[in-house]
């Protein structure tokens, strides 16, 4: 079986609110493929209009439009730090970008790619590091490139021919003809600043699985990244999993590179996924915000839950903005009431042990070729998201039952331990308001 990287781009949920591109004529020879792609893309060459050449794989339902409304370079000045040295359209709002696309830190690495949210938009920027015989530039030029678009449906199409161009602008800087050719060719239309009722809805983050299953829903992912990301936690996925159902203000610390730590943003939000219609329509969304730094404090300061990551210690000290706080594998909360859910109990242990057993035989069946349709990401996410229906299914039922009582039993059933995740389950009724009554005793109390 092949190993797959952990950097492989990241691809896409479908957010809203859609960008309405110019109407071109078809271009021939343009791609509309999707899937699971490495590699392809485009050089530094001039653009010819052509889409990026991708790797073989299943056809898309239906063909998506380019929908990219910003360009732009950052580069590090050592006299003025970190600024937007071009960008096209020349009047777009870019505040806060020149931090967002070149991580704290990386001036200690050669190359890195980011994932960040800056207002309605999500952005993806290659950030590259090269030495150079300048005193003026104290050894080191550093520059990033990147895009905006109002949904990360097709940024992950265009991480090989942003890692292109930020190598360009290190060698050539100041030429931005590419640049340019690309946006012309690419650019989409945001809505009206006053916009439509529908522009202004809320970002949902439910993906499904198979566009065949939820086809109203779309996702795909990183090669390999649910891989890593059970690798790197272990059963403390069952900890943050616990905290993403619960909607917590889940904050992920790594120094540089941080593009592999946008992937476990993007797997813990993958972990709270519920398939149940009618769910939680007063629950606030667990939104992955990637990479954030100190500019973005005021606007996380009025978030209720989100899912972020940071190479700035100094976000530790700031307690108010997190309820739980990832350094490398070690989760934590200041939070007196969550403290429970910190413990990996029996009923998490062989969640996880099922989890292991499912992708060792999914492995053995590739192995062999029984198997070539199945992925370990898909069932990665299928298992968390048969769990959450599984509780929320029982709750729903126990809700509408004459005494709405809720026993050890179904707590069994639901795959979680009536003493050790007791805590968890009140948290759990009292943020979605499911009215049930909880009576399994409480050891610490007999």
């Amino acid at each position: 079986m092949v190993e797959r990287s952990d950097e492989a781009p990241l691809l896409f949920w479908a957010e809203g609110p859609a960008v309405s591109a110019p109407p071109p004529a078809a271009e021939p020879g343009s791609s509309s493929s999707g899937g699971r792609r490495l590699g392809g893309g485009w050089s530094a060459a001039p653009w010819d209009g052509e889409g990026p050449a991708e790797a073989a794989g299943p056809p898309r339902a239906e063909a998506e439009e380019d929908q990219i409304v910003a360009v732009f370079v950052v580069t590090f000045d050592p006299r003025t730090g970190n600024m937007v040295e071009w960008c096209l359209p020349q009047d777009i709002d870019l505040e806060g970008v020149e931090f967002k696309s070149m991580a704290s830190g990386s001036h200690k690495i050669q190359s890195d790619f980011i994932y960040f949210r800056k207002g309605l938009c999500f952005g993806l920027a290659c950030f590259a590091n090269m030495p150079v015989e300048s005193e003026l530039e104290r050894g080191a030029r550093m520059k990033s490139v990147g895009i905006l678009s109002p949904s990360y449906t097709l940024l992950y199409r265009y991480m090989h021919f942003l890692e292109n161009q930020v190598r360009h602008q290190l060698e050539m800087p100041g030429h931005y003809s590419h640049l340019e050719a690309f946006y012309d060719d690419k650019k989409g239309v945001l809505p009206d600043s006053k916009g439509t009722p529908s522009s202004q809805q809320p970002v949902h983050w439910l993906p499904s699985i198979h566009r065949y299953m939820y086809p109203e829903m779309k996702i795909t992912h990183p090669a390999g990244c649910m891989s890593q990301f059970i690798k790197f936690f272990g059963e403390q996925i069952l900890v943050l999993w616990k905290f993403a159902l619960l909607r917590k203000r889940i904050l992920i610390f790594s120094p540089p590179p941080v593009g592999v730590v946008c992937y476990r943003v993007y797997c813990c939000c993958c972990l709270a996924n519920v398939s149940l219609p009618g769910l939680g329509g007063t629950v606030p969304e667990s939104k992955p915000f990637f990479y954030v730094n100190v500019a973005d404090i005021e606007m996380l300061e009025t978030e209720v839950s989100y899912v972020a990551c940071t190479t700035e210690k100094i976000f530790e000290q700031k307690r108010d903005l997190y309820d739980v706080y990832v350094d490398n594998q070690n989760v934590k909360t200041h939070h007196e009431h969550l403290q429970p859910l910190l413990k990996i109990n029996n009923a998490d242990k062989e969640k996880y042990r099922r989890l292991n057993d499912q992708r060792q035989m999914l492995m053995y069946s590739q192995e062999v070729g029984e198997d070539c349709s199945s992925c370990e990401e898909d069932l990665f996410i299928l298992f968390f998201m048969e769990q959450n229906n599984r509780i929320f299914q029982t709750l729903m039922e126990v809700s509408a039952s004459q005494d709405k009582t809720l026993t050890a039993d179904h707590a069994r059933g639901m795959g979680l331990d009536p003493q050790g995740d007791r805590s968890f389950l009140m948290d759990l009724l009292e943020v979605y308001g499911i009215d049930v009554m909880l009576v399994i005793d409480n050891p610490c109390c007999t």
